[in-house]
């Protein structure tokens, strides 16, 4: 027909339709939005393949909306055809482009470049993101700026995950695209395509990461023989410790749906202690909720934003949002910058402090203050009795794990890309390492007493030890918790397990992907 309707479907509650015509068209495209996050882009393949994208999409002035950073497109009655395929990658990338630098919203949602509000935009899309060792990995590399396609010469470098370059190149960019054989790795491992592109006076950077055969990958740190017996008696010691703490009514986070009060909870005889906002849903009943604990991300610093993850509360959970040093989260910001200077030293910092001696590194009494944070929960009266979860990223989300694994009443755990993971790994040369990165402190590495302690403390261990339903969250080019160790944490946990696994993530995750493992938790109870 030479005039058609694109129609843009109601899906949930969502429903606007909008119609176009385009003449010399035979095939009836249909863009559909699914639940909050994904474009589905439907067409059949003979058309695509005979009409130019650009031209089509241009002609029909479709207003279109891409809801997060995915899309997916699904081809039909694809013949397995390398020229298709090769054809379909270009569509792929045009795609990509027209929808990162034109989103008008036919749903009033204000959309912006990626990265936000910038003139310029790097696409590295491999023609796998997995790859098993032997195969070659290449990948094809575009550059736009102001919206235009430049051309040049990039330098680029590539390596294995978070390691020196291995090899050195460069490349010339035509209609402001190339290929980029990155060739393989016959071990088990990441490799990082690093490039560099001057361009007017300034040098572009940008990285990709692809694996190869992670799905064996296995943590180079071994349980040491009296783990179980060591963490025993830290937990022990608790029980000699009177349940003690401070409950003062946060106004300022409290809204008609839900309360909040400050805790500070009192951890063991030596007079440490761990402050957290306890989130509760407006007049919590006895015996009706579940609990949340929810450890924060490295550093000396206050409590993030308290009020960014207050959905939990207003679906009926009480959540117990920490820091882990002792610290009251209403000083001054100047107060925990002074601090943080001046206990982070050059050394490592706390994550290094006493790290010689496994009785007294500093995360003895963290790790115990997790095990203490689940005793108050669970003595809050509000509690549903059954159900407690722990959550979190980076630092946060290795100690999820690990008080999934020292406390067996965790019935859920969520964690993003955990942090303390295969710490010593970088002890074997060609390895990579988990935060905090250790190699950067050579004699560390080359202490024993550290790498024994270590053992102690690091995440890979206490997966082991998990039981609880897991869902873990990471991205590939992730250069603080690199993702071969969160496959080392993956390919350690023996519980039930999901993954979502986002390859172009770096150290980050997006609001919506914060609020469905609210979600999935709920949806484990």
């Amino acid at each position: 027909t030479s005039h058609f309707s694109p129609v843009l479907e109601r899906i949930d509650d969502r429903a606007f339709s909008y119609c176009d015509s385009l003449e010399n068209v035979s095939f009836p495209p249909v863009l559909k939005t699914i639940g909050k996050d994904i474009c589905l882009f439907k067409m059949p393949i003979e058309g695509i393949l005979n009409k130019n994208i650009l031209e089509i999409i241009l002609l029909s002035q479709w207003n279109v909306v891409l809801l997060r950073s995915y899309m997916i497109v699904e081809y039909y009655n694809l013949k397995t055809n390398y020229k298709i395929m090769n054809r379909l990658r270009t569509i792929y990338l045009s795609l990509l482009f027209i929808l990162a630098m034109n989103m008008t919203s036919v749903l009033s949602v204000k959309a912006e470049n990626y990265p936000y509000r910038s003139d310029y935009l790097w696409l590295t899309v491999p023609d796998h993101w997995l790859y098993k060792t032997g195969e070659q990995a290449k990948v094809e590399v575009s550059f736009y700026k102001y919206g235009i396609p430049r051309d040049g010469e990039v330098n680029y470098e590539i390596g294995d995950d978070m390691l020196k370059a291995d090899k050195k190149g460069s490349f010339k960019l035509k209609n402001g695209r190339a290929i980029v054989n990155m060739g393989t790795r016959k071990t088990l491992n990441f490799r990082d395509l690093r490039l560099f592109y001057k361009l007017d006076g300034k040098t572009y950077q940008h990285h990709i990461k692809v694996g190869f055969s992670v799905d064996k990958i296995q943590p180079y740190t071994q349980e040491p023989k009296d783990f179980d017996a060591f963490w025993q008696q830290a937990k022990d010691e608790l029980k000699n410790v009177p349940m003690s703490y401070t409950k003062e009514l946060a106004k300022e986070y409290c809204t008609d749906k839900i309360d909040c009060y400050l805790v500070k909870l009192q951890i063991d005889k030596k007079g440490h202690a761990m402050y957290g906002y306890l989130f509760y849903p407006k007049n919590a009943k006895q015996g009706s909720h579940p609990v949340v604990l929810t450890p924060p991300g490295a550093g000396i610093k206050t409590i993030k934003e308290p009020m960014r993850n207050k959905y939990y509360a207003e679906n009926g959970f009480i959540r117990f949002e920490i820091e882990i040093h002792g610290l009251d989260p209403r000083l001054p910001a100047e107060t925990f910058q002074e601090i943080s200077k001046g206990f982070n030293d050059a050394n490592g910092g706390y994550l290094a402090n006493g790290l010689e001696d496994k009785n007294r590194y500093y995360m003895r009494h963290v790790y115990q203050g997790l095990v203490r944070c689940i005793d108050f929960l669970t003595s809050l009266p509000e509690w549903d009795g059954k159900n407690v979860a722990v959550q979190g990223g980076s630092q946060g989300g290795a100690l999820a794990i690990i008080a999934a694994g020292l406390d067996k009443r965790v019935t859920q755990c969520v964690a993003n890309h955990p942090a303390l993971s295969d710490m010593a790994a970088y002890a074997e040369k060609g390895r990579t390492g988990g935060y905090p990165h250790f190699n950067k402190y050579h004699e560390i590495l080359k202490n024993k007493d550290c790498l024994n302690t270590m053992a102690y403390y690091d995440v890979v261990n206490f997966a082991r030890k998990v039981k609880a339903p897991t869902y873990l969250t990471w991205g590939y080019n992730d250069n603080t918790c690199p993702p071969t160790t969160s496959y080392a944490v993956w390919n350690t946990l023996k519980c039930k397990k999901e993954a979502l696994l986002t390859p172009i993530n770096e150290h980050w995750t997006t609001p919506d992907t914060n609020y469905q493992q609210m979600v999935w938790i709920k949806e484990h109870l």
